[in-house]
């Protein structure tokens, strides 16, 4: 049995980075991944292919209906689908290997099999060649998440999917049906969109996005509706029949709120209804670990559990299922572990949906600092005034500053427009610093660019914009 200082089960983007932390640290470091490549889903079947394929179907997209105006004149476009799914694969594939590089680099030992805890201190890894074991004084618990699956919806692979699949269509369906408007569904729906399916989103909520700012949400869908995305709020799906009883499409049976039936048929449903913690297999039942109603290991504000000396963090415990908040909590962890003061401020972690227009956002939303008991001010700026949104041909959408209207703290800002995934960067170091909306409006920001919508934001909290 070899000895570490810390062993950390699970490989994706916080197992792997609480395992470089570790590493810098001084720590002999273990990291146990049950997938033959390190990134976990976010690398591999998430994040990552997903952004590759909006961004190809967002070219072809624009090939096919935006090249005119910039007076670029196509004469035919054509989908090539297998070379943009390469081109994905491709992009897995480098960074993929760029994590296992990053593993000898910093002297870390990659155990390839099903990691489980057989005590507080042993990591019992399972291969198809046998078992092997490793003494650990810390074990860092970071097995991730995943989808949820609708009881009466079971997932098949083939006409019912999850986003793994949906990863990976060998031609664009005619017809998609996305069941939940989050991240994951409006992200791959749009994917799907531009390549020529028609998708319809069904969402049990009165809107899309529900976790955002209201106007955000508005916002959002009004842009999303242009691009030929359908649209059924206030919904949910009651009931299924498959191909093999229908003879061709799936018919989905809905119920809106006023409980109104009808009947929808798709070729492909994409069920992106949230994730759940993946914790099969793991063992914590050897430790007395339980979790909680929510499928999550509970952990004290250091991500240790009740049992000392085991820590977990990512999507197995409480907060938003993100990748960079299990980056924040893996280096967090490691520092902590190294007598150092790692900390998380989770009232600084941004949110995006990479659809068109993005959507970004960080901190409060008006009503959840209302809620909180903040009098609140707001400032808005609209992209149509923006000189770089025009040039861009991208002009819809807003930024939305909340701040505190007795000490003028932001405490949230939100985002529907072109490039929001980057320009809320400013906005998460505004609220990492404590800074006030007045701070924002007095930096200058280089003309012209989309980031002087933030300020304009930040001016119209005291109603002093220039171009708004």
């Amino acid at each position: 049995m070899e000895n570490f200082d810390v062993a950390v089960i699970g490989g994706g983007p916080g197992g792997y980075v609480a395992a470089i932390r570790s590493a810098q640290l001084g720590k002999k470091t273990a990291l146990v991944e049950k997938d033959s490549t390190l990134g976990g889903t976010c690398l591999n079947v998430g994040c990552i292919p997903t952004k590759a394929l909006l961004e190809s179907s967002d070219a072809y997209h624009a090939a096919s209906h935006r090249f005119a105006e910039h007076g670029v004149q196509v004469a035919s476009v054509e989908l090539d689908l297998s070379k943009l799914m390469a081109r994905k694969q491709g992009i897995v594939t480098d960074l993929t290997g760029g994590i296992a590089m990053l593993m000898k680099k910093n002297k870390i030992k990659v155990f390839q099999g099903k990691g489980s805890l057989e005590d507080a201190r042993t990591v019992l890894v399972s291969t198809e060649d046998g078992e092997e074991r490793l003494h650990a004084e810390a074990i860092i618990l970071a097995t991730g998440s995943t989808p949820i699956e609708l009881p009466f919806l079971p997932f098949d692979g083939t006409h019912v999917v999850s986003s793994t699949e949906a990863l990976s269509f060998d031609k664009p369906p005619k017809s998609l049906a996305v069941v939940g408007a989050g991240a994951v569904g409006l992200e791959l729906g749009s994917v799907w969109a531009r390549l020529g399916s028609e998708v319809t989103v069904i969402e049990i909520f009165d809107r899309i996005a529900p976790f955002a700012d209201k106007q955000l949400s508005q916002a959002l869908l009004r842009g999303l509706k242009t691009q030929g995305l359908d649209f059924k709020l206030n919904t949910k799906v009651t009931g299924a029949e498959l191909p093999e009883t229908t003879g061709e499409n799936i018919r989905l049976t809905l119920e809106n709120a006023k409980g109104e039936s009808e009947t929808l048929a798709c070729e492909k449903v994409l069920v992106a209804v949230g994730r759940r913690p993946y914790l099969e297999g793991l063992g914590l039942e050897n430790i007395g670990l339980e979790p909680d109603d929510k499928g999550r290991i509970p952990v004290n504000d250091h991500l240790c559990t009740s049992v000392e000396g085991i820590y977990a963090i990512g999507d197995v415990v409480r907060g938003p299922m993100l990748a960079h908040k299990a980056e924040e909590e893996g280096i967090a962890v490691a520092e902590h572990l190294a007598g150092k003061a790692g900390h998380v401020n989770y009232d600084a972690i941004p949110n995006v949906i990479y659809t068109s227009p993005e959507l970004a956002q960080v901190g409060w939303t008006e009503a959840e600092a209302k809620e909180n008991g903040k009098t609140v001010k707001v400032g808005k700026f609209y992209f149509k005034g923006n000189g770089r949104a025009k040039t861009l041909g991208d002009d819809g959408g807003l930024v939305k500053v909340v701040a505190d209207a007795e000490t003028d703290r932001v405490l949230g800002v939100h985002i529907v427009g072109p490039h929001a995934s980057e320009l809320i960067a400013e906005a998460t170091l505004g609220l990492e610093f404590s800074a006030s909306s007045e701070d924002i409006a007095r930096t200058s920001h280089a003309h012209p660019t989309l980031s002087e919508a933030l300020k304009e934001a930040a001016m119209a909290v005291e109603k002093r914009q220039i171009h708004g």
